[in-house]
């Protein structure tokens, strides 16, 4: 009985300790001897974007100007700007505020 369990537990083991290096095969980032632990691998990555699609992206990054903050490693600034508040808005919100909403200000920023 002790050969069967053994021959039954030996593949069972060596496929449980296959699976995670199999499911790696798949990803960009994989294993490595070295000092980073790591190596980079984006041909290993799918897109789901066509080729058309990226360059019309690019296009529009160029035209944006964003294209030059992304250069630069800079993020590029905010598309969504509308009008802000007035500093007297934003005075009565603070004045206006219930204990309740103080309390959790003061908990995320502290008694500042």
């Amino acid at each position: 009985m002790s050969k069967i369990r053994t021959a039954t537990l030996v593949p069972l083991l060596a496929a449980v300790l296959a699976a995670p290096t199999a499911a790696l095969a798949g990803s960009l980032w994989h294993p490595a001897n070295n000092e980073a632990g790591f190596t980079f691998h984006p041909d290993h990555s799918t897109s789901t974007k066509t080729r058309t699609e990226v360059l019309k992206e690019l296009e529009e990054a160029k035209a944006d100007g964003s294209y030059s903050y992304l250069l630069r490693g800079l993020p590029p600034p905010s598309r969504d700007v509308g009008p802000g508040k007035t500093r007297e808005e934003v005075i009565n919100e603070l004045l206006s505020m219930t204990p309740e909403e103080r309390a959790r200000m003061d908990e995320l920023y502290g008694d500042n």
